[in-house]
């Protein structure tokens, strides 16, 4: 059941970065998810000195095998806040950091904090590759199983066992979708976010990363020379006779993401500049299969809760898990397309599976702010069978 829900004070953005993003086993294969954390972490600090007043850090992450006890305060001491910071990871699965975006807003709505660090680290080039714990009990066969936790922690919805591309082949059937559709979202994805690269308009929300002695400051996955021709020639990845390709579809990334989030009048007493508000949010549940067009919904219930209408809002980040999914969240949503994803989506930029919600989050809030545009929604689908979606107002 959804409620109403009348907020006793704004909640704000004072701070929102990321890394570039990069692709699978490219330019941050020898970073692990905490390391890029730290990171990014640090490169807020390094422009905001406000370590001291941070008192906690929620940070989403999927893919967590092997990385050590709770990664977020990892993360926490990694970049050298004070041990009173409490720190708590998150697994929604791709709405991880967006999850932990609104756990940031209700613990500062509820007193419990004065500053949150929200966000998301992810490293899918480094999820590990699981050995089954020997066990007489168990078959022959299964013993020593190796378990890519890539795919059994990120990629396959463990409701079904299915892969989550198949299971939007199911959704491409009953849509009609063709593979021409499909493509051609691709390349507008890909060639808006070549434009907005070529443009500088990610500088502002990137925080160069130095790996060996290069700064690292453009996202891998971007491909100005995409052509329908090219995405055309590539082969499905679900099923012989699909239309779901490497190339139509998000790939597999490393990045991470993270925004501060404290009170208005706490920010105004502080003398910080406030990038955006945090307002509306809505997460829902639908039938497994059925993930790629949860969005929809959770779309429509932050609305309401708002009292707006779609074209009320400005600018939509949606994330494209695959274009057959994008395609009908645009269609069912009733979305402008002129709105949608201005500088690209996840299938140009990226989708590191936990860092992607905030890294929607930061690219609005500083689009908002450059653009002079006033409501703005972000939200994705997410494997299992949930959708999640947050409104942002533009203040300052």
């Amino acid at each position: 059941m959804q409620e109403e829900f009348y907020f006793l004070e704004k909640i704000v953005i004072v701070a929102a970065k990321r890394t570039p993003i990069g692709k699978f086993r490219g330019q941050f294969k020898q970073m692990s998810a905490v390391e890029l954390g730290i990171a990014c972490l640090n490169g807020i600090l390094s422009e905001q000195p406000i370590a001291d007043q941070i008192d906690q850090v929620l940070i989403g992450n999927v893919l967590g095998a092997g990385l050590g006890q709770n990664p977020a305060r990892q993360i926490a001491m990694g970049s050298g806040l004070p041990n009173r910071v409490t720190a708590t990871t998150i697994n929604d699965v791709c709405g991880s950091s967006l999850k932990a975006l609104h756990y940031a807003q209700l613990s500062l709505l509820s007193g419990e904090a004065n500053v949150v660090v929200a966000g998301g680290v992810e490293s899918m080039s480094n999820a590990p590759l699981l050995l089954q714990r020997p066990d007489k009990k168990q078959p022959v066969d299964r013993q020593g199983l190796l378990i890519d936790s890539l795919f059994a922690d990120g990629l396959t919805d463990a409701m079904t066992q299915e892969a989550m591309g198949k299971e939007i082949e199911q959704l491409v059937a009953q849509r009609h979708y063709t593979r021409q559709q499909q493509d051609d979202y691709a390349n507008r994805s890909q060639q808006k976010a070549a434009k907005a690269a070529a443009d500088q308009l990610f500088d502002a929300e990137i925080v160069p990363i130095r790996v060996d002695d290069q700064w690292l400051t453009h996202d891998e996955s971007v491909r100005s020379a995409t052509t329908l021709e090219g995405l055309a020639a590539l082969r499905p990845s679900f099923a012989a006779d699909g239309t779901i390709t490497a190339g139509n579809a998000s790939p597999l990334n490393d990045g991470a993401s993270m925004v501060v989030l404290t009170t208005a009048s706490y920010a105004q007493t502080q003398h910080w500049p406030i990038l955006a508000a945090v307002g509306e949010f809505s997460e829902v549940g639908v039938a497994s299969p059925d993930f790629g067009i949860a969005p929809i919904q959770a779309i429509q219930n932050v609305l309401t809760k708002a009292h707006l209408q779609v074209t009320d809002i400005d600018r939509y980040e949606l994330n494209e898990a695959f274009a057959a999914q994008a395609i009908a969240v645009q269609e069912g949503a009733k979305i402008p397309v002129e709105r949608l994803n201005v500088t690209g989506g996840a299938i140009a930029l990226g989708h590191p599976l936990g860092a992607t919600g905030t890294r929607l989050i930061v690219t609005l809030a500083h689009a908002l702010q450059r653009d002079d545009k006033q409501h703005g929604i972000a939200t994705l689908c997410i494997g299992g069978g949930q959708g999640i979606a947050v409104h942002l107002t533009r203040e300052g």
